[in-house]
């Protein structure tokens, strides 16, 4: 009986090691058919082809992840990683580029994205297509450990503190003005 306990604990053990070898966009998105969405689609209004705007916050978000690119109607290319100050540098590149006053947004909004009764992605992938489903950087520093920030995992819409040194992914936002 020891033995096949043993041997079923390294089998289990395996398996979910070679699962977290497995490339995360090979899952698709899987939502609870029951639930209502937590970030529907009738709460964005696309103002152009690769940003939209969050009617219940006011923040305009950019549909790729930093790297992407819009192409007809998804987000194509390899999202980039960045450490978490040359996501900071990033997104000030970003806003000098177009004078648009994009930035990394603070741990509350990035979370604000997340579609809690999705995985992998969590996030609306109408609006957000190709999201990694992985951790993306806020601005919000850990206020226990300079060395470390907070991000939300798109994964499943949790949220942790890293290291600042990690390679994670980026989406930037703005707040609306409405010229």
């Amino acid at each position: 009986m020891k033995t096949t306990k043993t041997l079923t604990k390294n089998v289990m053990a395996t398996l979910l090691l070679a699962s977290s070898f497995v490339a995360s966009n090979v899952f698709a998105q899987e939502c609870l058919e029951e639930g209502v969405p937590t970030k529907p689609d009738e709460d964005f209004v696309i103002l152009d082809e690769d940003q939209v705007l969050d009617t219940a916050s006011d923040l305009v978000w950019r549909r790729c992840s930093e790297g992407q690119t819009w192409s007809v109607d998804s987000c194509v290319g390899e999202a980039d990683k960045f450490s978490w100050q040359q996501a900071l540098v990033q997104a000030h590149e970003a806003s000098d580029t177009d004078l648009s006053g994009w930035r990394l947004p603070n741990v509350k909004e990035l979370a604000s994205l997340t579609e809690r009764n999705c995985v992998r992605p969590a996030i609306n992938t109408v609006l957000f297509p190709n999201t990694p489903a992985d951790d993306f950087w806020s601005s919000t520093p850990s206020v226990t450990d300079p060395d470390r920030a907070w991000v939300v995992a798109f994964f499943n819409a949790s949220h942790s503190i890293k290291e600042k040194d990690r390679f994670v992914y980026v989406r930037l936002v703005r707040t609306y003005t409405n010229e």
